[in-house]
């Protein structure tokens, strides 16, 4: 009998092991590979996931909406408990998310607001106002460091009009910019302004490359540029190509002065060459800290932490927010931001 009790026991243990990881898996729904920062995203939430005792199925969709649509809707199948999900396009999945509300499955948005559903539960991100206001703000200590007192030649580029963080960025930046515009100090000589005008589908280095181009051409052949408000190190990157490919930073061309955000390798390492002027970095691992909390608290029945309950309507309701501290970085301070933190090392930059 006593054998049979210890035998009966074990399975009690096993079966209630079985059944709590059951209760903890996690599906992450994440855009795309072509940028670092959704790879380190997705294996920071892996690591923090598995590290608080859960299961975790990490998919890319590579920037097709059809596919992150598929990706959503199998992990619902297969029964995850909690959705934590970085939208390519976060106007596109009512539906998916109709079905996970249906099934009880828990949804956080990840980074980007997933739009016009009331079955959103929480989100976590940066400060993304915060973080055009950052851009803009260096952007004009950059100007003012490089060409004297202006007025300064600009050009506006914004991020991909499906992604609701674009828009935060382009208004907090604006709210820098749009007064030394009034005051005759910046000139945009283009006239293009407005996301509808400036944005940059999809994030695409290649497409913003192309629009530069096209500006230099048009309105650069008897002015110079002095600097690109570019909302991401992936756009920064095609920016800068093309402004080398017509002569600047050689000869007596200055180089204009280009924003940025994410911190990438490559745009850390040009701004250590003297060509990105400074970047924008957001810690994943704290955004991966702070997601994992959410889901510990939705799965143990409590209260998630939150900082933030008016800023981000998704068109249906306030989506409840925990929102983290973005950081301006430049060839002055990277070495201590980055390689201090332990989020690069110094190898990774050299």
């Amino acid at each position: 009998m006593k054998l049979k009790s210890l035998l009966a026991a074990a399975t009690a243990v096993i079966a209630f092991a079985s059944a709590a990881y059951a209760e903890g898996n996690v599906g992450i729904a994440m855009p795309t590979k072509s940028s670092a920062r959704w790879i380190a995203d997705g294996d920071n939430m892996v690591k923090e996931l598995e590290k608080a005792g859960f299961g975790a199925d990490l998919q890319y969709a590579e920037d097709d909406i059809p596919n992150q649509l598929a990706q959503i809707e199998n992990m619902i199948t297969k029964g995850v408990d909690v959705l934590v999900i970085a939208a390519i396009d976060g106007t596109t999945l009512s539906n998916a998310l109709e079905n996970a509300a249906a099934s009880g499955i828990r949804v956080i948005a990840y980074d980007r607001l997933i739009r016009d559903s009331e079955n959103v539960d929480y989100y976590a991100t940066f400060d993304n106002f915060k973080v055009g206001v950052q851009q803009a703000s260096s952007l004009v200590s950059g100007l003012e460091e490089r060409f004297g007192d202006g007025p300064y030649n600009v050009e506006l580029f914004g991020g991909s009009p499906d992604d609701n963080n674009a828009y935060f960025f382009y208004n907090g930046a604006m709210s820098v910019l749009q007064p030394l515009i009034d005051a005759g100090k910046v000139v945009i000589p283009s006239g293009q302004m407005g996301m509808d005008t400036v944005g940059t589908l999809r994030w695409d280095g290649a497409v913003a490359q192309a629009r530069m181009d096209n500006l230099l051409s048009a309105y650069y052949t008897d002015q110079d540029v002095h600097g690109v408000l570019s909302p991401y190190d992936g756009l920064s990157i095609g920016i800068l190509s093309s402004l080398k490919g017509v002569g600047y930073g050689s000869g007596d061309m200055k180089m204009p002065i280009v924003s940025g955000q994410d911190a990438e390798v490559q745009s850390v390492k040009s701004i250590l060459a003297g060509e990105q002027y400074s970047t924008i970095f957001k810690d994943t691992r704290e955004l991966a800290r702070v997601t994992v909390g959410m889901v510990e608290a939705l799965l143990n029945d409590t209260q998630p932490e939150i900082n933030d309950t008016s800023t981000y309507d998704n068109g249906v309701k306030v989506i409840p927010s925990y929102l983290l501290e973005p950081v301006p970085v430049d060839a002055s301070n990277w070495e201590e931001i980055l390689i201090g933190s332990g989020y690069y090392t110094e190898d990774q930059i050299k």
